[in-house]
């Protein structure tokens, strides 16, 4: 018997069924994958890929070591081939690009919907893509160069020019033939669009109002008249609000005169979502946040997106140090405060964090707004005080016992309660400060408020402390 046929029945093959959850589905028949790879066993793994979807094909083979990648690649036929290769991430694209000869790539990157392709040639290096482009169909071709035409990040580069469009004159019949003709050639048809004979954009009905409206009748009769739509400029970000405010499958998308250029599916909303907070969650934690992935990017550049707000608290925390030798006197004649200002200023700097990050969300989502300021600080102001108490209650209990000395531990729970308060109205006023002058709250706030926190919290600490013990 033929080894490779010995262990393809020995070793069954692993089911989605058979998984607790779909990411250790996905990390077993990566793991099955690569065992069969190395044992040269392509039939066994030809048939462990053929009942995956192609989201987790792609998953298992980013997973791969970079050497293994492209052959697991090649064990798919074309059509699911092209189906995986969208779902990959951009890395992986372009190394299984590098890797392929020129007639193989061509087909899968023809045959990939526009947007997705667009957003593969933002990557590439410009020489590939201009090979690439060459070899393009004149339609493919076409719609890749007006979605690359627009800015990043805009509504024009993240939308499909697949799109279904009716007439108001056409009867129901008429409109039922025509998405049999054409359905299969755009993303979606969930959603239709009705234009007039310029492609202005009139008015919109579902699928489902279509099918269920009698053959003779005509589309103006039965459309929706009231459209949500977004220009080609509008930024990624308030196309996922609109979609995610009215449940939206899809968002049609026109240029200045109004005229249907595209539509936005959810899917590529989902994308934009995760970016987006990728890039707030970077940003939060003083890092320089790019379309880059972050664990796929050399070490140095690593280094240098980070270093930049290190240094910045570097050269700020140096105030701290000048508040603390200011207030030399205090700390010879008891030292023991001195125990007490790492809790203090980590204290503060977390209740801040924790206000600053509620308000830059809320601002994020629309949840909150400008013209609520006042509002939103006093509520947290309040927070701020109930903490305080709660901490403060907490650390004096703690510092006497740990001390034997209840006026320090008096100054040390007073103390905090101040900071909480301080840190609380700090974390959510500055990200509405930061706003209002067109810088990104979440990259300004957290720096600002880690050295606020610092510098004002040490200066209360020895202040309430040097009153109470009458230094």
């Amino acid at each position: 018997m033929n080894p490779n046929e010995q262990s393809s029945t020995s070793q069954p093959l692993f089911s989605r069924s058979q998984a607790k959850s779909q990411q250790e589905y996905v990390e077993c028949l990566r793991m099955q994958l690569q065992a069969l790879l190395k044992q040269e066993n392509f039939d066994a793994a030809k048939a462990l890929l053929v009942p995956a979807h192609p989201a987790d094909i792609a998953n298992a083979i980013e997973s791969l070591p970079d050497t293994i990648q492209a052959i697991a690649f090649r064990l798919l036929s074309k059509d699911e081939a092209i189906e995986v290769y969208e779902y990959l991430n951009s890395n992986v694209q372009q190394a299984l690009i590098e890797d392929f000869k020129q007639p193989e790539v061509l087909d899968f990157v023809d045959c990939m919907s526009p947007d997705d392709r667009a957003r593969l040639f933002d990557e590439l290096p410009a020489k590939v893509v201009r090979q690439l482009f060459q070899h393009l169909t004149p339609e493919e071709r076409d719609a890749t160069a007006l979605l690359l035409g627009f800015k990043p990040n805009t509504a024009g580069r993240l939308m499909t020019p697949e799109y279904l469009s009716l007439k108001e004159n056409q009867t129901v019949q008429q409109a039922l033939e025509k998405i049999r003709r054409f359905a299969h050639q755009v993303e979606t048809i969930s959603y239709l669009y009705v234009t007039d004979h310029d492609r202005h954009l009139t008015g919109t009905l579902s699928l489902r109002e279509l099918v269920t409206a009698q053959p003779e009748q005509l589309i103006s009769n039965i459309m929706t008249r009231e459209v949500q739509f977004v220009y080609t400029n509008t930024d990624q970000e308030e196309v996922a609000h609109l979609t995610q405010q009215y449940d939206f499958v899809a968002l049609p998308v026109v240029d200045r005169e109004q005229r249907l250029v595209g539509i936005i599916t959810v899917d590529d909303v989902l994308d934009v979502l995760a970016q987006e907070t990728t890039e707030d969650i970077y940003t939060m934690g003083g890092l320089q946040a790019t379309g880059d992935d972050y664990f796929q990017s050399n070490l140095f550049t690593v280094a240098r997106k980070r270093v930049m707000w290190l240094l910045v608290l570097l050269i700020t925390n140096t105030l701290t140090s000048t508040v603390i030798r200011s207030q030399e006197d205090v700390l010879e004649q008891v030292v023991t405060l001195a125990a007490f200002i790492p809790l203090l200023i980590d204290a503060g700097g977390n209740v801040g964090a924790q206000s600053s990050t509620v308000v830059i969300r809320g601002l994020n989502v629309q949840e909150i707004h400008l013209k609520r300021v006042l509002w939103v600080v006093q509520r947290e102001a309040i927070a701020g005080l109930l903490l305080g108490t709660m901490l403060g209650v907490a650390v004096f209990v703690w510092a006497t016992i740990l001390q034997g000395d209840p006026l320090v531990a008096i100054a040390v729970g007073l103390s905090l309660f101040a900071i909480s308060i301080l840190a609380s109205v700090a974390g959510s006023a500055l990200p509405f400060l930061f706003r209002s002058f067109g810088l990104d709250p979440a990259l300004m706030s957290a720096p600002f408020i880690t050295t606020a926190v610092d510098v004002l919290g040490v200066l209360i600490y020895l202040s309430v402390a040097r009153a109470i013990l009458q230094l």
